[in-house]
């Protein structure tokens, strides 16, 4: 069987994605996973799958996979990505789609200036919908870390999150800390774990460890899960940017009570047919 596929990438944040409209494809973890490497397969942090709507107020559904084959519930630099795809692919001739996720419904916007606008929907506080084993919504959380103390805030923006304020994003301990609070017991599901600094009321920094992948050159969910807790906390305005090693998003949310908008780029790297 021959899958056609295209390479694309937000930020360096990059993907196979994998049209399921009009071809008939099955996919296994192993498949995932063989594809996913770098030395031997085409290369990349998540596989994205396009598929036919499953109601219908939505145009498609999205679905995502980590480079080690798990399913994941919400990836945002993908989701610019999907966009990009299913307009250049003439799956649709709209500016504004919506579309179906395993954490619920988005909204995707063309701009006319090239980029992408994703509407995330509103972020997720309380612990047991994160999830978070937590008794309470707090702003900071204390996990043990060998036997050291980490504060963190945590946030769901469609998958969980949590966010460290450190001092400087290219002295934080990523490679060390990351993968310990990723899979920390606290987290029954894992998660996102993003580095952030902030530059200054309109900017910030932000490295990203992300779930089932480790750390990628930009994380969208990540960007607006570290703007949402910066806001929420006064350090940063409702709009501002967030600089990850791969480039620059950016990210508005007005409070509580309203969505997310995430507005960067999506990019076409090549186009590929792969034999199974």
């Amino acid at each position: 069987m021959k899958i056609e596929f295209t390479k694309m990438h937000g930020l360096g944040n990059d993907f196979m994605v994998i049209n399921q409209v009009t071809q008939n494809v099955e996919l296994t973890p192993d498949m995932i996973r063989a594809w996913a490497d770098r030395h031997t397969g085409i290369g990349f942090d998540q596989l994205l799958l396009v598929s036919p709507p499953s109601s219908p107020d939505v145009d498609f559904n999205y679905r995502i996979f980590n480079a080690d084959g798990s399913e994941v519930e919400q990836c945002g630099n993908g989701a610019r990505c999907f966009a990009r795809f299913v307009y250049d692919k003439k799956l649709t001739s709209k500016n504004v789609i919506p579309v179906e996720t395993a954490s619920g419904r988005i909204q995707l916007r063309l701009e006319q200036n090239g980029l992408v606008t994703v509407n995330m929907g509103e972020p997720v506080f309380e612990p047991a919908q994160i999830p978070l084993q937590a008794d309470h919504r707090q702003s900071l959380y204390k996990f043990d870390v060998d036997g050291d103390t980490v504060e963190l805030a945590s946030v769901s923006m469609g998958n969980p999150h949590g966010v460290l304020q450190v001092y400087s994003v290219d002295a934080a301990p990523v490679d060390k800390l990351g993968p310990k609070l990723e899979a920390h017991p606290l987290f029954p599901n894992k998660a996102n774990i993003g580095f952030c600094e902030v530059v200054d009321r309109d900017h910030m920094k932000l490295r990203v460890f992300e779930r089932g992948v480790g750390e990628t050159l930009a994380c969208g969910t990540g960007a607006c899960a570290a703007a949402v807790v910066n806001i929420a906390a006064g350090r940063v305005n409702n709009n501002v940017s967030v600089t990850l090693p791969g480039g620059t998003l950016e990210i508005e949310w007005q409070g509580e009570g309203h969505p997310v908008l995430m507005t960067g780029p999506a990019t076409t790297v090549y186009e590929g047919i792969i034999t199974v």
